[in-house]
C-alpha cells in the first residue's frame, strides 16, 4: 500500500515518478500553457502527484507566491468551512427555517442543503456578460436595495420552484450561507473578525494556506461566491485535503463523508459537460473526480484515483472554456488511474 505525502510549509518539487506518461504530461502542458492568446492566457499551473509538485509553470513577472483570485472556486472553500461548523454541531445540512425574513412564506422550507446543491427554488441569473439581467453582476458590482450586503441581496428573491426540485446555478446561495455560518459562529453584524479567524484557525492555518486571503463585503460577510486570493500551490494545498477525504497529515479537518458529499452528482450541465454536486463539480470523464471551478478559468481538478491534484491560474475567454478544461484534463490523464494513494484512515484507493 502506499501512503501520501503532506507538504510541509514548502512543497516537495520532484520529477514524475512511476504510473505518469511523462511524454503525454509535457505536451499537454506545453499545450495548455502555450495556447493562442485569443484562446486565454494562463497565469500559474501547479500539477501535484503524491504529495509532490511535479509540473509548474509561472507566468512572466509572476512566481510560486503570487496571488490570483478564485472566482467561483471560492464555492468550494465556503463548502469546507461549512463543514467544519457542521462537524462543530453549529449547523445541519438538513435544518431549514434559515433566515427571518424567510418565515411565513415558501422560503421557509428551504434547507442548508438546498443552498449547496443550487437547488433552492429561488430565483436567479448567473450571467457573467449580460449586465441587464444578471443577478451576480447587480449583487457583486451593481446598485440594488441592498448595495454591499450581498447575502440580503440573494435572501430577497423569491422562490419560483419548490425547494430541492430545480437545479440553478446561483453564487448568491452561497453568499446566504455564508451568512448563515457567520451568525452560526456569532459573528456580530458589520464585523468578519470572527468568521476570518475560523477560516485561519481551522482550514487555511492548518493546511498552509499562508497566502490565502478572503474577501468580505460592506455587511461583513464573506464574499464565498468569488473572493479568495491565492497562489496555485495554495489552491493545490486545499485541492489535496479534499483528495484525502478531508485529512491533513494525520488530522482529520473535516467530518466523515463530507468529502463524498462534494462529489455526489445530484445534476448534470450540458453547457459545463461536467455534473455538479455540493458547491463541487464532478468529472465524469474521471470517474470519482471532482473539480472546484470559477470564471475565467480557474480550476482545482481533484482526481483520487490518480493522486492527482491540478491548478490553474488565468484569463480564458468563455468561449474557449470547454476547450480549457478539456487541456487541463489531459494534463490529469497523463497520470494512471488506480495510483495507490492512501491519506487518511481508509484510503481513496
Amino acid at each position: 500500500m502506499g501512503t501520501t505525502t503532506f507538504p510541509g510549509r514548502d512543497w516537495e518539487v520532484a520529477e514524475p515518478g512511476t504510473g505518469v506518461d511523462i511524454a503525454a504530461l509535457r505536451a499537454a502542458v506545453d499545450g495548455l500553457v502555450g495556447r493562442p492568446v485569443d484562446q486565454g492566457r494562463t497565469s500559474a499551473l501547479c500539477v501535484v502527484h503524491r504529495g509532490r509538485i511535479v509540473a509548474e509553470w509561472c507566468a512572466p513577472d509572476t512566481d510560486p507566491t503570487t496571488t490570483h483570485i478564485s472566482w467561483s472556486m471560492a464555492k468550494s472553500v465556503t463548502h469546507a468551512l461549512v463543514g467544519m461548523a457542521v462537524g462543530d454541531g453549529l449547523l445541519d445540512p438538513d435544518s431549514a427555517d434559515l433566515l427571518p425574513q424567510w418565515r411565513g412564506d415558501g422560503r421557509a422550507g428551504i434547507a442548508l442543503r438546498h443552498l449547496l446543491t443550487m437547488t433552492s427554488g429561488l430565483s436567479w441569473v448567473e450571467d457573467y456578460v449580460d449586465d441587464t439581467a444578471s443577478d451576480v453582476i447587480t449583487m457583486l458590482f451593481g446598485d440594488s436595495d441592498h448595495v454591499g450586503d450581498h447575502a440580503a441581496f440573494a435572501a430577497a428573491k423569491p422562490l419560483v420552484d419548490v425547494p430541492g426540485s430545480t437545479w440553478v446555478y446561483s453564487s448568491g446561495t452561497t453568499n446566504i450561507i455564508a451568512r448563515i455560518l457567520a451568525d452560526a459562529l456569532g459573528e456580530p453584524k458589520g464585523s468578519h473578525a470572527v468568521v476570518e479567524s475560523f477560516m485561519r484557525s481551522r482550514l487555511f492555518g492548518p493546511i498552509g494556506m499562508s497566502t490565502a486571503t478572503p474577501k468580505f463585503d460592506a455587511a461583513g460577510t464573506f464574499v464565498g461566491s468569488s473572493y479568495v486570493y491565492s497562489s496555485a500551490r495554495d489552491f493545490a494545498r486545499f485541492g489535496w485535503l479534499y483528495l484525502n477525504d478531508g485529512c491533513w497529515n494525520g488530522e482529520r479537518l473535516l467530518p466523515p463523508g463530507w468529502v463524498d458529499d462534494a462529489r455526489t452528482q445530484i445534476a448534470f450541465d450540458p453547457e459545463m459537460g461536467h455534473g455538479y454536486g455540493s458547491h463541487w463539480w464532478t468529472c465524469p470523464q474521471d470517474p470519482g473526480a471532482f473539480m472546484a471551478h470559477g470564471y475565467e478559468g480557474q480550476i482545482t481538478w481533484v482526481s483520487p484515483s490518480r493522486g492527482v491534484v491540478a491548478v490553474h491560474m488565468g484569463r480564458t475567454p468563455a468561449e474557449h472554456a470547454g476547450a480549457l478544461r478539456d487541456r487541463v484534463w489531459r494534463v490529469v490523464s497523463a497520470f494512471r488511474a488506480d495510483a495507490p494513494v492512501i491519506g487518511h484512515d481508509g484510503g481513496h484507493g
